[in-house]
């Protein structure tokens, strides 16, 4: 056949024409570029000539379109674009008429199923109730019809001004009946109501019938008519249903399913069937609002982000010179540090949008999910460069490869992999900045680390003193303070919080003034809101016997006699055997700042806080003996282990063991341990004699520290009693009232503070 407009390329295996007389056409493609192109590509429409009929002129458009091209020459790959965008429409066409004839079908044949399956019900029954009425009626008595019955009973109860059916009791129904008095029955379709017309022409009624065998026997007895109403015809009420509303809802749901395919919408289903639409949940500020004088207590951390905000900023000037923006900054410190209001202020300084996203969101149970949402993530963060990229908690995603138990590819590892390729493959990434943030920075792969990929690396720790009076300042606004409240003062007393921390303790100061109906927050309810999130919440409602008042009060005594004697170790703040939380009583010391903020912690330290853990149990077995010794320490004995241990095996502080760490993943399965790779070495698991010698130092240093602690409180027996008599009488001893009882003490036995060289020597002289 001749085409009148037609074009074929065997190359690309694409043809479109339409014959002279406008009655054929036709379309070719080929199928494996079918599938490739079909959502990429869109039809470009063009005016067809008058003589071709309306419902060739998409084909006609596709082919002219096509000539076009080729006579152009560009590529036949999009001329294969332009049919298949036809293609696709035409798809759709038919699909959506095919959902219309299914809707029709449904509302055409589902009423007139329903309708004689219907007509056959109640044709049946009142077969039956004909067969009923004929049977009890005889063939003496002459057929009633029940309308014309009730129409007569009607007109004639209202000539006689009787008004409506009056009503009966059954014993009345059947007393008449016995007596002859009536004339006429009428029963309901279901035989539960009567009707009643006597002989002197009155109506009764009865609303409820009993089972009664032998009613219709003794109603033809005494010669009365007997009729039953016809089943009711629903067929009317249920024809508009039938036909409208559930057509409609079956429509709805089509065209509701179709749209849902076309959107590639249909959830996890279709994330199966359809991986490169599986977009990642992000969230794209273009203005964050925060700045960096929002961000208190990371003084540090800000310098070397200004920087970055130079980058962005002003990249001209950093690339002439050859510089190149950093690909990544990773972020780590502890939980609560304000890692991601840094992330969201450097945003803010410079300007760009910000794109946040969970390193969980990444992994899911489908495979390939994650990394289609990594392309996902940065296809859109490119069509906003420059732009910030934020990632938390990316050691959800970025752990090492091959830390797995049986070491092999898994959903995450494929997600790493793809990230790694987006923050430095084949293709620049200029402008993207991806910011990331972490508690576990130790456990992140070593790739994911190097220069290009994570350029700089920033740790952001808990606040000094100063930064917690800024972060102080900072959550403070907008909150009633009384006179009495300052912000140093507070900032002494919380070394160790972060800014989390921080403001939580604010926000608790503000609902206990709340609770206890007052306009401003005071020094009082600050107080009582560190002793809730550092000791717990009080139980002052908790009746206790009095004996153990005692034995607590004996115990909290022994832990702060002995913390106050020891030498270079934290100051008592408060003693107390109110119960809170899970423990009876308890000893509250304030640490020192200069500790805590370093990290560094002597051998002295450690050994004072042996014989402060272990003052509770040996002042229960001084007091009241070794055999009514309690359970009560067992937490306390738990922190000594843990504590004995960790300075035998990773402090160092033990003269046979020597200066080095014994690893504790010996006594792990090789189930459970970490697949060794390539080029990281071998921790060796301790000997047998080394184990034994550890064990053996860990004894001798608890006790040491058992020992010290007893001297300690036999020595000072009658302060003991003081403090433990003063709990009982108040409950709650301060570090005042504390000082005071040591200092109107004569005779102190405090344990001296000696130097190591005043240790060997006492070593040498036990020895």
């Amino acid at each position: 056949m001749a085409w009148g407009l037609s074009f074929h390329d065997p190359e690309a295996g694409v043809g479109a024409g339409v014959s002279p007389s406008g009655s054929t056409a036709f379309v070719q493609v080929n199928h494996v570029l079918l599938n490739r192109e079909l959502r990429r590509c869109a039809c470009v429409r063009v005016q067809a000539p008058p003589e071709i009929p309306k419902r060739f002129r998409a084909v006609f458009r596709c082919s002219s379109e096509l000539d076009t091209v080729r006579r152009s020459g560009i590529p036949s790959t999009i001329m294969a674009k332009i049919v298949i965008s036809t293609l696709k429409w035409l798809r759709l066409a038919l699909w959506r008429a095919f959902i219309v004839a299914a809707a029709c079908m449904c509302a055409f044949m589902t009423p007139r199923s329903m309708n004689f399956s219907m007509n056959h019900v109640v044709a049946n029954a009142q077969e039956v109730a004909h067969d009923k009425v004929k049977l009890y009626n005889g063939y003496n008595a002459p057929k009633i019809d029940p309308e014309k019955e009730k129409k007569e009973t009607s007109s004639s109860s209202s000539s006689k001004g009787q008004g409506e059916f009056k009503k009966w009791r059954y014993s009345e129904f059947i007393e008449a009946t016995e007596k002859g008095q009536l004339l006429r029955t009428l029963f309901s379709s279901d035989m539960k109501r009567v009707v009643a017309v006597t002989k002197d022409g009155a109506g009764y009624r009865l609303d409820a019938l009993p089972d009664d065998k032998d009613l219709i026997p003794t109603l033809r007895r005494n010669k009365v008519d007997i009729s039953i109403m016809p089943l009711k015809d629903e067929r009317q009420s249920n024809d508009f249903f039938r036909s409208a509303v559930v057509p409609g809802v079956i429509f709805g749901l089509l065209f509701y399913l179709t749209r849902r395919l076309q959107s590639g919408g249909l959830g996890p289903m279709n994330s199966v069937f359809d991986l490169q639409k599986s977009g990642a949940r992000f969230s794209m500020v273009p203005h964050t609002g925060v700045v960096f004088k929002d961000v208190a207590g990371m003084d540090s951390a800000k310098i070397e982000l200004e920087e970055l905000v130079q980058f962005l900023k002003e990249s001209e000037r950093f690339t002439e010179l050859g510089a190149t923006i950093p690909r990544g900054v990773i972020v780590e410190g502890p939980p609560g540090t304000g890692k991601t209001l840094l992330a969201r202020a450097v945003a803010g300084e410079a300007a760009v949008p910000f794109f946040s996203i969970s390193g969980s969101e990444f992994v899911e149970m489908f495979v390939g999910v994650g990394a289609s949402r990594v392309r996902d993530l940065f296809t859109q963060a490119k069509k906003n460069a420059p732009c910030i990229i934020f990632i938390d908690e990316i050691d959800a995603v970025g752990r090492q490869r091959g830390s797995g138990f049986a070491g092999g590819n898994d959903e995450r590892e494929q997600t790493l992999n793809q990230l790694l390729t987006e923050m430095d493959g084949f293709e620049g990434n200029m402008g993207i900045i991806v910011m990331a943030a972490t508690n576990r920075s130790d456990v992140l792969d070593k790739a994911l680390l190097r220069p290009g990929r994570f350029d700089r690396r920033i740790s952001v720790g808990l606040p000094d003193f100063n930064g917690r009076v800024a972060i102080l300042h900072v959550h403070a606004k907008g909150k009633p303070f009384a006179t009495d409240v300052e912000m140093q003062s507070i900032a002494r007393r919380t070394p160790g919080f972060s800014g989390a921390g921080l403001q939580n303790l604010l926000n608790e100061a503000a609902i206990c003034a709340a609770r206890n109906s007052k306009t401003e927050i005071a020094q009082a309810h600050i107080d009582t809101a560190l002793e809730r999130i550092m000791l717990g919440a009080e139980k002052k409602h908790v009746s206790m016997p009095e004996d153990r008042r005692r034995l607590i009060a004996y115990h909290e005594a022994g832990h702060a006699l002995v913390g106050a004697l020891v030498p270079d170790y934290d100051t008592v703040h408060k003693v107390s055997i109110v119960p809170r939380g899970a423990a009876g009583g308890l000893t509250f010391f304030a640490p020192d700042e200069n500790r805590v903020e370093s990290s560094l912690y002597s051998r002295q330290f450690l050994e004072g806080q042996l014989a402060t853990a272990l003052g509770g149990r040996v002042s229960e077995e001084i007091v009241f003996g070794e055999a009514e010794v309690t359970t009560g320490a067992a937490d306390d004995l738990q922190q000594v282990t843990r504590i004995a241990r960790q300075m035998v095996t990773k402090f160092g502080f033990s003269d046979r063991v020597g200066q080095v760490v014994v690893s504790s993943e010996g006594a792990m399965s090789g189930f459970m341990r970490r697949r060794q790779l390539p080029g990281e070495g071998s921790e060796h698991e301790p000997s047998m004699d080394l184990r034994r010698k550890v064990d053996d130092e860990v004894t001798e240093l608890v006790m040491t520290a058992y020992k010290t602690a007893k001297d300690i409180l036999i020595k000072n027996r009658h302060l003991l009693e003081s403090i433990s008599e003063l709990l009982l009488k108040q409950e709650t001893v301060s570090a005042a009232e504390l000082q005071q009882l040591i200092a109107k003490e004569e005779k102190v036995y405090m344990v001296p503070y000696l130097s190591s060289e005043e240790r060997e020597k006492v070593a040498a002289s036990a020895e």
